[in-house]
């Protein structure tokens, strides 16, 4: 029977091209007013999958446009009142349900004292939406699961066109247009390698860097959600440091290695952590040697993360089947929360 979950993951191909043909304008219109009056600085606001897929953005905003984005820790508003400086700001806000009192209270703070604000969200008519000066739907319809999937999916590709917008990149905006049937050929990839290997495990890393770093947060997070493992997510370089202490015979690591420029290092740790002993399982494009996880690209290398979490949905839903749990009813957890 096929869950909730899954049955979501499979309509992100859809619920993106849906977005890109939806907000082209909205986007354009973005992209010109960034070019036209450039931030002096960009914050993100988002708890949970969204913030992974605010840190996406971020990354592709700092790498390809050369603009510092930070991460607004809400407690500053919320609970510190800080009295933050705002001219010049850009606050862009990520969220499915745009419910939650912490994410609407900064952005309205942000937005009352001189920063522009936007806001992606799938319920455009949620109190988020409605604080932000300018709101970007989603257009990933209905998300009953638990764990977020489509909607977190069309948040990577809404940070992107923000992106390509702003930039003004013809071939990343062209792969950018592709994104969905790429998404289609992600979907297809066989992971059940990892499904095997992983159906006792009760702790892991998921290791990336980069780019996928992102995906490897939405990763580990999902691993606790629907599979009850306690998963870590660490940049190739840092899990160099003190993690590493962990990393013994048979410890299981995923290790997320898309194409560019982090790929090197990252094949070359999974070949070290393999001769310490690691159940080390790599996520590489086919014919990469000592992969077992197919990864298919995007039109991009910046936006082969997407693929990677598409392909990564299918199988961790078939993995918490697996270890005998209900992807759709995590323990203690509800589709909204209403932190504060």
């Amino acid at each position: 029977m096929t869950s909730r979950m899954r049955a979501e993951a499979d309509e992100a191909p859809a619920a993106v091209a849906r977005l890109l043909a939806a907000e082209a304008e909205a986007f354009a219109a973005l992209g010109a007013e960034l070019r036209q009056r450039p931030p002096l600085s960009l914050l993100t606001v988002a708890r949970g999958s969204s913030d992974h897929a605010a840190l996406y953005l971020a990354y592709l905003v700092m790498a390809r446009l050369g603009r510092l984005v930070t991460s607004l820790p809400m407690s500053l508003v919320t609970l510190y009142h800080s009295r933050l400086a705002c001219e010049g700001l850009v606050a862009l806000a990520f969220s499915q349900s745009g419910q939650s009192p912490d994410l609407v209270a900064p952005l309205s703070y942000l937005g009352g004292h001189g920063a522009r604000t936007v806001a992606f969200v799938n319920d455009t008519a949620s109190p988020l939406a409605r604080s932000a000066q300018r709101c970007i739907g989603l257009h990933a319809g209905p998300e009953l699961s638990v764990a977020a999937t489509k909607s977190y999916i069309a948040q990577l590709a809404a940070g992107a066109s923000m992106a390509a917008a702003w930039q003004q990149d013809a071939d990343f905006s062209a792969a950018l247009a592709a994104l969905p049937e790429a998404l289609v050929q992600a979907r297809a990839q066989d992971w059940s390698a990892a499904v095997e290997a992983l159906q006792g495990a009760d702790r892991l890393y998921v290791i990336a860097r980069g780019m996928g770093l992102p995906v490897a947060l939405e990763a580990a997070l999902k691993f606790k959600e629907v599979c009850g493992i306690q998963a870590e997510a660490f940049s190739g370089a840092e899990v160099q440091h003190g993690p590493m202490a962990l990393v013994a015979a048979g410890f299981p690591m995923l290790v997320l290695a898309p194409r560019g420029p982090a790929q090197p290092g990252l094949l070359l740790l999974a070949q070290q952590m393999r001769a310490r002993g690691a159940r080390v399982l790599l996520a590489a494009p086919p014919g990469t040697p000592g992969a077992e996880l197919p990864l298919s690209p995007a039109g991009h290398v910046d936006l082969d993360p997407i693929a990677v979490v598409q392909s990564f949905y299918g199988m961790v839903e078939a993995l918490a089947r697996a270890r005998g749990l209900d992807p759709d009813a995590p323990r203690h957890l509800n589709k909204v929360t209403r932190t504060r």
